[in-house]
């Protein structure tokens, strides 16, 4: 295969899924993951695609966002370490905001503390911790399709009538200047929201997320601790906030 058809092959598959790992574009051109590399090197020169941890992804504006099916596919691994890693932090009899999001999903089977009481705005997290025994309390509101989280009016004023030991947000940027960040608005008031009445705040992403912004912002670095997985991104954006004293913490 040439390379321009090799590229094509890989624009293809992405138009198709928006995302897609190393190990499925080596499959689908038949090439090795060193020539793969290299052609995802000249198609990130070209901005015609998003060079991702483990693979790559189109370009999206910055108010998209990928549904709840295509979250589910991507950064598996890493999101069940980052969940393990956020759910350490649940203290016995703690009251918690859990926000809506494949990330913050993960905590819930990893939670071994007792007594605790989990208030969300996301229909996959009410399932996952009604299953698991937890005490459940549910935002209104308006239920968005993609991200399947309840926004709008009444979700803020429900909000508003709780107060957390702590709260676990989502994220689809993190960035030295920007902070985080979200493509909805309406999704953003309710993280900062959940942020503001919290004791502690944590703010889960994969290293894809790393250096980048999305439409919406809703707390600046030093508002929330990260929780991410170690990787080479992680590496180069630690490097990056050597000389940068507003952030708070970055948790491993």
């Amino acid at each position: 295969m040439l390379t321009y058809e090799r590229q094509e092959a890989i624009l293809k598959l992405l138009e198709q899924q928006k995302i897609a790992k190393l190990s499925e574009l080596t499959s689908a051109t038949g090439a090795s993951e060193s020539t793969i590399r290299r052609d995802l090197s000249e198609l990130e020169k070209q901005n015609r695609i998003k060079r991702i941890h483990g693979g790559a992804s189109l370009p999206s504006r910055k108010s998209e966002e990928p549904d709840m099916q295509t979250k589910r596919q991507v950064f598996t691994k890493a999101k069940d370490q980052i969940g393990r890693l956020a759910a350490g932090r649940i203290a016995d009899g703690d009251s918690v905001f859990i926000d809506a999001g494949t990330s913050t999903e993960a905590m819930i089977s990893h939670i071994q503390s007792k007594d605790v009481t989990i208030v969300t705005n996301g229909l996959n997290i009410i399932e996952a911790s009604i299953r698991a025994g937890f005490r459940t309390y549910v935002l209104g509101g308006y239920v968005k399709s993609g991200t399947h989280a309840f926004v709008g009016r009444a979700a803020v004023e429900a909000m508003k009538q709780y107060r957390f030991d702590k709260a676990f947000i989502g994220t689809n940027g993190v960035d030295l200047e920007f902070g985080y960040s979200t493509p909805d608005p309406e999704e953003a008031n309710i993280k900062q929201l959940a942020i503001r009445e919290a004791q502690q705040a944590f703010v889960l992403a994969d290293a894809s997320k790393l250096n980048q912004t999305s439409f919406s912002r809703f707390a600046e670095l030093q508002e929330a601790e990260l929780i991410t997985e170690e990787t080479d991104s992680l590496e180069k954006f630690l490097h990056q906030l050597m000389d940068y004293t507003r952030v708070k913490a970055v948790r491993l």
